[in-house]
């Protein structure tokens, strides 16, 4: 559930790593080509003038960039990178090591290596639906990024009982954490479609956390009706749930990151019923609903970008959630329509959404807005 990669665990550990200085010897010449920098480097991001920041402990193999004395910037700064092999980088031994892994987990002692930017580390997350199917799998992959997790569901209890669960797995896969290092996940109650619920469970969200920094709508259902035989009761309830409820906590935690002058990001789970139409399944009210979604997404994005508030949406396919296997057991054939009609010749799992939610809301999509990211194994290119 929470890969060995967890972002939380490896700041510590690298402050840890390494506590010796490393020897570097620089030739006195000048490199004579005017492009080219000294040793290995990418552009430098602060001035010459001023002292460069000591990353050694943040990032060992990267101290020898920073100790150096940089040069000027050319016209190509930023082209290329070079190497200059009379620097000599002298490693910490084996026995001066930090005595506990830097990041823990089944995968044992090891650097982290995925990109800082990708981590959600002091972030707060808030995942609507968040206590089953898909929503719950993306509040899983938050944690394991780093965030603190704030799981909203209309059952309190189930939303209760896999916070509890997911905080359980997390100790049980990163023994030996105190308890500054742990998420905190918490449970709150909303019918996402009333707007002083939504209200009441923000506020509640905030009371607890202090602020929020990030929100995925994944609440959301479907129901399979001919249009001319569509319960209208039923109809209300399923654009109430997927359409105002997106809205309404989009509308709201956007207020209070413009109060706190703050820039945030929000994901509404679409899906790709929002750009094709499915076969052979009736829903024509549910892909109306998706279709919303994704250009309230591309609206919002417009309307708050000036503020720093970024709204992406993603539009999975056919999932294997619990519900999902269940139809197919029961309509064999169904199966095998739908994945004769998928290029990657497979459905895909809510799993699947862990990268694409993770990379939506951290700064890895600082540039990205209005985006509709479809996980559907190219179902909708043909």
């Amino acid at each position: 559930m929470f890969p060995v990669s967890v972002s939380r665990h490896v700041s510590h550990g690298l402050r840890t790593a390494f506590p010796r200085k490393l020897t570097i010897t620089i030739p006195t010449t000048r490199l004579t080509p005017v492009s080219t920098r000294f040793i290995s480097s990418t552009p430098s991001l602060y001035d010459s003038n001023k002292n460069p920041p000591n990353n050694s402990k943040k990032y060992p193999s990267e101290s020898s960039s920073a100790a150096a004395s940089v040069e000027e910037a050319t016209e190509h700064e930023g082209r290329y990178a070079r190497t200059d092999e009379s620097v000599r980088v002298e490693y910490p031994p084996d026995d001066e090591m930090p005595p506990t892994p830097v990041v823990q987990g089944r995968g044992g002692r090891h650097f982290k290596r995925t990109l800082a930017s990708y981590s959600l580390e002091d972030r707060v997350s808030v995942v609507t639906g968040g206590a089953r199917g898909l929503g719950l799998v993306m509040g899983q992959a938050l944690v394991a990024s780093g965030s603190d997790l704030a799981i909203v569901d209309l059952n309190i209890q189930e939303a209760q009982e896999q916070a509890k669960n997911m905080l359980a797995q997390f100790q049980a896969e990163n023994p030996g954490l105190d308890e500054r290092s742990l998420p905190k996940i918490t449970a709150h109650q909303a019918d996402v479609g009333n707007p002083d619920s939504v209200d009441s469970s923000v506020a509640e969200i905030l009371k607890e956390h202090g602020r929020i920094d990030h929100l995925v709508t994944s609440a959301g259902f479907t129901e399979n009706f001919d249009a001319v035989s569509y319960p209208h009761d039923r109809m209300q309830k399923l654009w109430s749930v997927n359409v105002d409820g997106s809205y309404l906590f989009a509308v709201a935690v956007a207020k209070h990151l413009m109060a706190r002058k703050s820039p945030g990001s929000i994901v509404f789970i679409g899906s790709m019923s929002g750009a094709i139409v499915n076969v052979p399944q009736p829903q024509a009210p549910y892909n109306a609903a998706k279709a919303a979604i994704r250009h309230l997404a591309a609206s919002l994005a417009v309307e708050w970008a000036s503020v720093g508030i970024r709204v992406n949406c993603i539009s999975p396919g056919y999932m294997l959630t619990a519900l999902t296997r269940k139809i197919l057991d029961d309509n064999p054939d169904l199966k095998e329509k739908w994945t004769s009609l998928i290029p990657q010749g497979k459905m895909g799992t809510p799993e699947d959404l862990m990268g694409p939610v993770t990379f939506l809301l951290s700064d890895a999509s600082k540039y990205v807005t209005g985006a509709d990211l479809r996980v559907d194994g190219g179902y909708t290119l043909t």
